[in-house]
């Protein structure tokens, strides 16, 4: 029976027929899933040649591996632990609902091959055991030391700091006035020739 079921799941592959929706390459909005023309001068409605086959009876994939997995199996999708208990694995396979977190889909996972189900999303989970702290630790021990800040200078009194802002305020004036004044300049900027 099995050899049937890979051969019928080959005859399903090889029709490959996929029914595309009018004008679906013409518009951003349209989508590629299938809706039946209906329009009075549709040429696909008229099966005009080239623009794309309807669903016809001939299309439909063999009754025996209809709605079946490629694996041959039948997909079931789980949420709890309770949806495993009535799964037979010989013709079940198992998809876990992607919403489920890590610990969940652990234990999960754990049931359901123990169970001799197939997991068709099985992801590897870190358990417990393999976890090593000491990975971390290492790291943390690789950053370089930081140098310890300076230390902050002592603080002066308000009179100091009145003193010492007058003379650094006296001293940029100073700096900003020349100590020799800039050459006037003479003549008309005529030249003396004419």
């Amino acid at each position: 029976m099995a050899d049937e079921i890979r051969r019928l799941i080959r005859v399903r592959t090889r029709k490959g027929a996929t029914f595309k929706r009018d004008g679906f390459g013409k518009k951003k909005q349209l989508s590629s899933s299938w809706r039946k023309p209906r329009g009075q001068h549709n040429k696909q409605r008229e099966q005009k040649k080239a623009k794309g086959a309807l669903p016809k009876p001939g299309f439909g994939s063999p009754i025996a591996v209809r709605g079946m997995h490629p694996s041959g199996f039948y997909e079931v999708l789980i949420y709890t632990l309770d949806d495993l208990e009535s799964l037979n694995p010989k013709t079940h396979a198992v998809r876990i609902a992607a919403n489920i977190g890590g610990r969940k889909r652990g234990a999960l996972q754990e049931k359901a091959l123990s169970a001799g189900l197939k997991v068709l999303n099985a992801k590897e989970l870190p358990s417990a055991k393999n976890v090593q702290p000491e990975p971390a630790k290492k790291a943390k021990e690789e950053k370089p030391h930081k140098e310890p800040a300076p230390k902050p200078k002592p603080k002066k009194s308000s009179k100091q700091k009145s003193e010492s802002a007058k003379g650094t305020k006296a001293g940029q004036k100073t700096a900003l006035k020349p100590t020799t004044k800039p050459k006037k300049k003479t003549g008309t900027g005529v030249k003396d020739d004419e």
